[in-house]
């Protein structure tokens, strides 16, 4: 049963359609706060909305296209009018990714959108909403989700670069906004379907024999942590770091041998 952990809080959570966006979204809602949810699937946006409202929480969902410095913008301040203030911060969006987008073969434009809406994105929602909770005197918390792939190269270098770079963004907000009384942190994931992560291409069987706990994560798996993390409750004094939720799948061998594709 929900305890009302976020009761009186604002969230919005980037890449709130689906998958670890729309399980931190759902999570938040049973736990009292207010969610606005943003996405650029309206269709998938609109029906993870509806079900929060559904299940008795209080959820909005707007389009949001944050691989533009104008959509990003846009979209705090379409924010600010929803929910009147913004407490809490989720970046979970990022494009879907492709195993064929290889070293050898990504685009330059698959490029620039991985690290728009993953980094540049990440940095400029982080900072002007800190800034949002800096001047209202909220004692907000900022929550990016990064990956695995931050420090372990996979020939998907759009990818992991965009996710190492999300790793410093963090830092850094933390570091500048946290005498402010912001918190801000990152979980990397391990294998969750759904949302950026196609688990019918990557070898479901192989990852999860891979992983110590002998299952592929779900989205509730990430918003347990997410939750504790954002809790004042649980995690007052945590800050300017990155907690891995994985399943041990970190512990094993699980890259793809040497190459370029």
């Amino acid at each position: 049963m929900a305890e009302g952990l976020l009761a009186g809080e604002t969230a919005l959570v980037t890449g709130g359609a689906s998958g670890i966006g729309r399980g931190i979204a759902a999570r938040f809602a049973r736990e009292g706060a207010r969610v606005l949810l943003a996405d650029v699937d309206a269709a998938r946006g609109e029906d993870a909305a509806a079900a929060i409202r559904a299940a008795g929480g209080d959820a909005r969902f707007v389009v949001a296209d944050l691989s533009t410095r104008e959509g990003t913008a846009d979209l705090l301040a379409r924010a600010l009018e929803a929910l009147g203030s913004v407490s809490i911060l989720v970046h979970s969006a990022s494009p879907r990714r492709r195993e064929a987008d290889t070293v050898a073969a990504v685009s330059d434009e698959t490029w620039d959108r991985m690290l728009a809406v993953n980094l540049r994105a990440g940095f400029q929602l982080g900072r002007d909403t800190a800034a949002h909770m800096r001047s209202r005197g909220i004692r907000g918390r900022i929550l990016i989700m990064t990956s695995l792939h931050a420090g372990s190269p996979r020939n998907l270098p759009h990818y992991s670069a965009s996710k190492a770079g999300q790793t410093m963004v963090m830092k850094e907000l933390a570091r500048a906004y946290g005498p402010h009384g912001i918190r801000v942190n990152a979980i990397a994931p391990g294998a969750i379907p759904g949302g950026g992560f196609d688990a019918s291409a990557t070898g479901v069987e192989r990852l999860a024999a891979c992983t110590s706990l002998g299952r592929l994560g779900t989205p509730d798996d990430i918003a347990g942590m997410a939750l504790a993390l954002v809790s004042e409750r649980f995690s007052a004094y945590v800050t300017g770091t990155t907690v891995v939720v994985d399943g041990g799948l970190a512990l094993h061998n699980w890259i793809e041998p040497a190459g370029a594709g």
